[in-house]
């Protein structure tokens, strides 16, 4: 099976009514939270990418039993100290930050060294942001060069709580604390700059001893240790970051109109509506409900006839940060010059993503000024390729998001184009391609 796809006509109109895969980032901590709880837990919708699929087996490796079925995912929970350390024990993290990151938080107390390692991707991005506040509880740390996987934790069973400012607003980096916390006798607490918070939320619908203090640009977020977590049954909805590439595909289409079912639209994570209705995409919620602490609702979105240029407010980058690749497709078709700034993030990403955004945008001949941590980019309204226009998209350290950042682009604007290692999808959105087939329909 090629594992290159070539494009060479852009999509036509559709009016059509989508469903896309659960939420990555729910489906990880699910798949965490039940490892530790006392009991059966079950999900529905649980999506079945490879990062997901790593996280099932790490808990396995731990001891817990997993059954998937189709449309059913189970966990046999042992409870808080339920998970079982063998000697010589290696977790694999494959792709996924956030299971590399945040098991950590859960293995501070093993009796035994355990190697962590990940894919080629993986192991170029810094561990360290999170070794360091781990380290202070009590568990020590061997890592690559002193940031980078592979890496060994030595735990401790002498915990101590923690006090900690997190300051980039890393969902993960604050996720691996409250694990860590939640092992720890006494109260940790964390300063944490303004990220996704579906870790806090589950805590707060498991009950457990969690308190927040909420301010414009920080959370205050104090945890004790936890004696039981109940099991946890989830219909997970359908994924925000998966969902924008559809979004931002029907903005730039003529005459179309999308809505995608069923999605969450945790306001930590919906930068991304904010971005595209200030650029004057026209987004609608429909059916808006609060399901086990998250908010999710039916997302209508239209063509956009008049896209406008932006100065984007940097408080809305942690809430965009895995969608700013397709936002730039929309800034490439804004009248006037769009402005992103600290972005230094984006380059913490499976690829160095802001120098990957330059090179996608140069190849549709848009203009941009990139520097370390923001871009420029000078619109175009009237952004249209020639159909021998070649474009060849490759080496992006197979990168899920370049892969359909570019699809997305090849698929609005033309061009002839080559994208490399479609088999990337297979990390959070395998069946990416067929929904793009099905729209074409």
């Amino acid at each position: 099976m090629s594992k290159i796809i070539s494009v060479n006509q852009k999509i036509g109109n559709f009016k059509k009514i989508i469903t896309v895969p659960g939420d990555k980032s729910l489906s990880i901590r699910w798949v965490l939270f039940s490892s530790i709880a006392k009991g059966t837990s079950k999900a529905r919708n649980l999506l079945m990418s490879e990062d997901v699929l790593a996280a099932v087996e790490a808990v396995k490796k731990l001891g817990i039993k997993v059954i998937i079925k189709k449309k059913e995912c189970k966990i046999f929970g042992k409870g808080i100290d339920g998970y079982k350390y063998k000697k010589n024990l290696t977790i694999d993290a494959q792709n996924s930050g956030t299971l590399g990151r945040l098991i950590l938080g859960l293995l501070i107390n093993s009796p035994e060294p355990i190697n962590l390692v990940g894919d080629k991707s993986l192991s170029k991005r810094d561990f360290k942001r999170v070794s360091d506040p781990l380290s202070k509880f009590g568990a020590e740390f061997k890592l690559r060069s002193n940031n980078f996987l592979p890496l060994k934790i030595y735990g401790s069973s002498k915990l101590k709580p923690i006090k900690y400012n997190e300051n980039k607003g890393s969902a993960q980096c604050k996720s691996s604390i409250i694990f860590a916390a939640m092992r720890t006798d006494g109260t940790t607490t964390i300063k944490a700059k303004k990220s996704r918070n579906h870790t806090e939320l589950l805590c707060k619908h498991l009950k457990l001893p969690i308190i927040i203090k909420n301010s414009k640009n920080f959370d205050e977020i104090k945890i004790k240790k936890v004696k039981k977590i109940n099991n946890l049954n989830y219909d997970i909805p359908s994924d925000i970051s998966s969902s924008a590439f559809f979004i931002v595909l029907t903005a730039l289409s003529k005459n179309s109109e999308l809505t995608i079912k069923n999605v969450n639209i945790n306001p930590s994570r919906i930068g991304i509506i904010t971005i595209l209705k200030k650029m004057g995409v026209r987004i609608i919620f429909r059916n808006k409900i609060t399901y086990n602490g998250e908010k999710k609702a039916d997302i209508k979105v239209m063509s956009a006839k008049n896209i406008r240029a932006i100065n984007c407010p940097a408080e809305l980058n942690s809430g965009a940060i895995d969608e700013f690749l397709v936002i730039f497709l929309v800034a490439a078709k804004a009248k006037g010059i769009s402005y992103f700034k600290k972005l230094g993030e984006l380059n913490q990403k499976e690829s160095p993503r802001l120098k990957w955004a330059e090179k996608i945008l140069a190849n549709l001949g848009v203009k941009t000024i990139v520097k370390n941590d923001s871009i420029k980019i000078y619109g175009n309204p009237n952004l249209n390729l020639d159909f021998d226009k070649k474009i060849i998209i490759k080496n992006y350290l197979k990168d899920h998001r370049v892969f359909m950042t570019s699809l997305i682009a090849a698929l609005s604007f033309g061009g002839n184009w080559t994208i490399y290692d479609k088999d990337s999808i297979n990390t959070s959105f395998p069946n990416f391609l067929k929904i793009i087939e099905d729209l074409k329909k």
